[in-house]
């Protein structure tokens, strides 16, 4: 099959060298494009193996379901405890029945509860069942409506899934029976929700991600072959980046969270990556290529471009692991790993796919689809926006800023904590349970964990410290019944007090507060003890706070790196500065307006999203190393494209024109499936999922639509010949040429094409 030469010339376009500037030798990325095309079924098998080895490594999976934060006071609590108290804390499940017109005191409902009771002390995995049937008090809600039967599971809470699951089913069995609602909520039986939540998010937000990917490619390629290689080589790269994170797993605490990051920035990077090689090598022999020069020629400059978009994306990702959160540095292991697998995909696997498939890659081509017209050719919309823009700089400028800013102000009402059990959706039974004890029974299901370390807390002023503290819980009116442990060696003391409520609160960190700050100092004046205090609300508050700290010491890290990085690039210093403040504004913005639809529940209902009274903790930082590695990858394309237009013709309007219109197809393509993608993940019933899905999509949306196509051209036009401006004591500085070198090979006669 003969591929046309269109125009009979070859393109003005930078990239597209003409013969009188002869051949150069292609970089590294070329020739691996170049070599896998002529020996595809060598790297196949090499992926073959590579995806079996993913496979059994999955099966090794190692997941938390909060991973602790090193350095904190709860951290120091829940170690001490593990460490000289004992090395098993047994998960708990508090069951709540429930009758609409039966009480306690009736026979029928006292033998529904000595049944259920008597099935629960038969599972191997309860150790022990408490019931108001065998005199425990507090148990009855003073109704005598409601009934809590407390279950002490076997193990440590690190198996309370899988430890809860056959009371669950045992619950779920008994639910609806005799007119008795039946549900239960503990550690396990959450976490179970959680994860089962979480699967289905994944799930439905990977069919709605790829349903949708695949039309915008069928869009943007117009042949059903095109459209779906990037999405076969996304969901590879998630599957071996899952593979080698489990590997991970056995070595460092990971986030049972970092499954879903590593799917969501899969998919949206997998795709666009592959969508931007695919679609040069379709361009090279468009213009006449040889296949295997065409593939080599795409290794050369998409390849190159892709190779860098993902240095820049790890190296912003790489900013997480200066926290000292087990969460953070999950998710940057994550989301690396997926990353490295998605350019592997692309530079071995892609090439040696295309030179298979050939011309064949256009195969199912549909009517009236893909672009047809010269990228380089004047008019459409792009055309026209950059004209509107570049004409009238001030103005573009002043409009956009005002509406980011304004958009980015509500981030100083933003209020950071972990969403907790009340993120569940309605119809959740643990919910439900959780809301009923929180009602009926004053001390709720959580507590605060004491712990009192001296050389020995039975001597007298020990006690009496305990005493003294006791008493100021008991009268504070928000704590509930305490209870305390002593280990065999009598230097550690652990004071549990019970806390009303949600953990994320801001009762429960007001009390903490007043237990921290005020309570404890005054309670162990003068006595010889450390006391610490531990427990899910000083665990979330605890990891705010290192969040808070080490915030500054990120920000600098991946603003310096990208700064750096565009500056070697560019050889620029004024456009590496216009990019760290343009991506500032459009993440301050995402910030801003997740505060709005979330916090302040402005048009939560129309997205079909739940109010929440806080934003998930780690998500500022975890959008902000995200959005600035892939903010990164468009503003470079676009850049470059206009960085190589300049240097032809020193016009810096006709540059930046120049530049929008040939990026504004394949970009808008390419913004658009990262959009889907992350409203897909955003579709599910998790408040924290639909946070990040919302956040990313946002901000992608923003940086793709108003800072590239009227900040970028209108500032580039407002600095002129400023924007290249660079010191000569920087000349050092090593060249680095984003699209790489030039075509390995000039293309051949239409008549002599290769048909692939």
């Amino acid at each position: 099959m003969s591929m046309p030469y269109p125009g009979g010339r070859r393109s003005t376009d930078s990239k597209h060298v003409s013969v009188s500037r002869g051949r150069q030798h292609p970089p590294f990325t070329g020739r691996l494009a170049g070599a896998a095309a002529r020996h595809p079924w060598r790297v196949l098998g090499l992926w073959v193996v590579l995806v079996v080895a993913a496979y059994l490594a999955a099966g090794t999976m190692n997941l938390a379901a909060s991973p602790g934060t090193a350095g904190t006071e709860a951290t120091r609590a829940s170690d001490l405890i593990d460490q000289r108290l004992r090395q098993e804390t047994p998960p708990e499940e508090f069951i709540v029945v429930e009758s609409p017109g039966a009480t306690a005191n009736e026979d029928a409902y006292a033998s529904f509860v000595d049944a259920l009771v008597s099935d629960l002390r038969s599972l191997e995995e309860v150790r022990s069942v408490a019931s108001y049937r065998d005199g425990a008090e507090g148990l009855v809600s003073s109704d005598g409506h409601t009934v809590l039967i407390p279950v002490t599971l076997t193990g440590d809470k690190a198996d309370a899934a899988d430890t809860a699951a056959p009371l669950i089913t045992l619950v779920d069995e008994a639910n609806g029976q005799g007119a008795f609602r039946v549900t239960t909520v503990g550690f396990g039986s959450v976490e179970g929700e959680m994860s089962a939540l979480l699967e289905e998010t994944l799930q439905q937000g990977e069919l709605i991600g790829i349903a949708v990917a695949l039309v915008i490619l069928l869009v943007v390629f117009g042949a059903a072959v095109a459209a779906g290689l990037p999405v076969i080589l996304a969901l590879l790269s998630i599957f071996v980046a899952a593979g080698a994170t489990a590997l991970v797993s056995n070595v460092m605490e990971m986030s049972n969270f970092v499954v879903f990051i590593i799917t969501m920035i899969g998919l949206a990077v997998g795709i666009d990556y592959s969508l931007f090689i695919v679609h040069r090598f379709r361009e090279e022999r468009g213009l006449g290529r040889e296949k295997i020069d065409a593939i080599a020629t795409a290794g050369a400059t998409a390849s190159r471009t892709v190779l860098f978009s993902g240095m820049a994306v790890a190296i912003a990702l790489g900013g997480m692991f200066i926290m000292p959160d087990a969460t953070f540095r999950s998710f940057a292991v994550g989301a690396i790993l997926v990353v490295a697998a998605t350019v592997l995909a692309s530079m071995t696997l892609l090439p040696a796919v295309l030179g298979l498939l050939g011309d064949r890659v256009n195969w199912l081509s549909l009517p009236f689809l893909g672009s047809h017209r010269r990228p380089e050719s004047e008019g459409g919309l792009s055309d026209w926006i950059a004209r509107a823009v570049t004409a009238r700089p001030v103005i573009s400028v002043i409009a956009t800023g005002t509406l980011l800013v304004a958009a980015a102000l509500p981030v100083f009402q933003l209020n950071l904590g972990s969403v907790g059990i009340s993120s569940l959706p309605e119809d959740s039974n643990a919910r439900h349970a959780f809301d009923v004890i929180n009602t009926d029974f004053s001390d709720g299901v959580l507590t605060a964990d004491i712990v009192v370390d001296a050389p020995s807390v039975n001597e007298p002023a020990i006690q009496d410290a305990i005493a003294r503290l006791t008493a100021f819980l008991e009268g504070d009116g928000f704590f509930g019944a305490t209870k305390i442990e002593t280990n065999e060696a009598g230097d550690l003391a652990l004071l549990t007090v019970a806390m009303p409520g949600d953990f994320s609160s801001a009762e429960s960190r007001d009390a903490l507060q007043r237990l921290r700050g005020d309570y404890i100092p005054a309670a162990f004046e003068g006595v010889l003890a450390e006391v610490v205090v531990g427990g899910p609300t000083a665990e979330t508050v605890d990891s705010v706070q290192t969040q808070r700290d080490y915030l500054p010491l990120v920000f600098t890290f991946v603003l310096g790196s990208s700064f750096v990085l565009l500056l070697v690039v560019f050889r620029s210093i004024v456009v590496p500065l216009k990019a760290v403040v343009l991506n500032m504004l459009s993440v301050g913005a995402a910030y801003g307006i997740l505060v709005l639809v979330f916090q302040h529940g402005i048009g939560a209902s129309i997205f079909g999203f739940r109010e929440s009274p806080v934003i998930e903790s780690w998500l500022p930082l975890f959008l902000f190393a995200i959005l600035f590695g892939l903010s990164m990858d468009y503003h470079v394309f676009l850049l470059s494209r206009i960085k190589e237009r300049y240097d032809e013709t020193r016009d810096n309007a006709a540059s930046v024109a120049h530049g929008l219109r040939t990026t504004a197809g394949i970009i808008t393509g390419a913004a658009l499936i990262m959009v889907v993608v992350f409203a897909g993940m955003a579709s599910g019933d998790l408040v924290v999922f639909q946070q990040v899905g919302f956040g990313l999509a946002v901000a992608v949306i923003l940086d793709a639509t108003i800072i590239r196509m009227v900040l970028v051209p209108a500032s580039m036009e407002l600095f002129g010949d400023w924007n290249w401006y660079f010191p000569k004591w920087l000349e050092w500085l090593p060249k680095i040429n984003i699209e790489g070198a030039q075509p390995v090979a000039e293309p051949a006669l239409a008549s002599t094409a290769s048909a692939g």
